[in-house]
């Protein structure tokens, strides 16, 4: 700011001199609050953090498994790990965002044996969910239910098949939706007992047993965890565990094998895998660290009061179960000539 002075006599050139002098320091305070302040720093996440992509919605098992997990892992390792729900397309957006992630250890996914069922459901996947995937280590089992209305004619899973025998196709079950496992554990119920049933698909598990409970659908396969509430109130009825041997919080609900329709295996795995390329000496570190954390007797008791069983296993191990059960649920999906639209 320029100040011009005109010639006066000495008292009131100083008088103005002053004046001058209080308005050039007003205009350079002024100027000085007319800057804008500097927005404080964004605070970036922690540059070493680990994500645990969920590629299912909060409170479904798998959101369980990493949220049990990561606080416990981020305190081994000393970096934070966050849960990221990834959800989508049966779980394939969650699982495509870690193929595509740097294989540096920084990004793993949670999922379920959904991930196998989804290669053949999806031929034309950008990825191959195998292939392109590095398992690091099993963390559980969960087991699938056979339920069915209070109010149904059959009170046992042989009931429950002669009657569909009886009336092909006039029977329902419904699914949270296609090529879910409960979608697929029926198909193969089906296949072994030589029923036909019509398939109802529904848009997530809640309004499937919604309808159920209330009776305008017949039957379904539920996680013993969703199921048994239900059961113990008289609401629902248990007919038998797809599993090879009975499950502890259910001891008196049969397998489908003695219930005598056939030798029906649906356990559900649920794993940990990293992204294609991910260092051996880094998958085999983050194996020994979560199996640790999977022997916690705190760990075990998350589990099993929500219907699954703590389990773990070397990558090889996990490995080969992986690709085991892919070739089975590939071939019943062909067989079935089940597609995903």
């Amino acid at each position: 700011m320029t100040v011009v002075l005109h010639y006066m006599a000495n008292g009131q050139m100083a008088a103005v001199r002053r004046r001058a002098i209080c308005a050039v320091c007003l205009a350079l305070a002024v100027s000085t609050w007319a800057q804008p302040t500097p927005a404080p720093a964004a605070v970036a996440p922690a540059a070493n953090a680990l994500r645990l992509v969920v590629p299912f919605t909060p409170g479904t098992g798998i959101d369980l498994i990493a949220r049990t997990v990561g606080p416990r892992l981020a305190e081994r390792l000393a970096r934070p790990v966050m849960v990221d729900n990834r959800v989508g397309v049966s779980g394939n957006i969650g699982t495509e965002a870690v193929v595509r992630a740097a294989p540096n250890g920084s990004t793993l996914l949670v999922s379920v044996n959904t991930l196998v069922m989804n290669r053949s459901l999806y031929p034309k996947l950008a990825f191959d969910p195998i292939k392109d995937l590095v398992p690091v280590t099993l963390t559980s089992w969960g087991q699938l239910v056979l339920v069915s209305h209070p109010k149904a004619a059959y009170k046992t899973a042989a009931e429950w098949v002669a009657t569909a025998k009886a009336a092909p196709g006039r029977m329902d079950y419904a699914s949270p939706g296609v090529g879910t496992p409960h979608h697929l554990s029926m198909e193969l119920l089906k296949n072994t007992a030589g029923v036909f049933l019509t398939h109802i698909p529904y848009r997530g598990t809640a309004p499937a047993v919604t309808d159920l409970l209330g009776g305008q659908i017949e039957t379904m396969f539920l996680p013993i965890h969703v199921a048994l509430p239900y059961i113990k109130a008289g609401r629902l009825t248990a007919l038998g565990i797809g599993s090879d041997k009975r499950h502890p919080l259910l001891p008196e609900v049969p397998t489908l094998a003695e219930a005598g329709v056939g030798k029906v295996n649906v356990d559900m795995w649920y794993g940990i895998f990293a992204p294609l390329g991910t260092p051996a000496a880094e998958v085999g570190r983050l194996n020994k660290e979560i199996r640790d954390i999977l022997a916690l007797d705190d760990v075990k008791r998350a589990f099993q009061t929500q219907g699954m069983d703590p389990a773990s296993s070397t990558p090889e191990e996990f490995k080969a179960l992986v690709e085991k059960d892919a070739g089975r649920w590939a071939q019943l999906i062909k067989t079935q000539n089940i597609t995903a639209e």
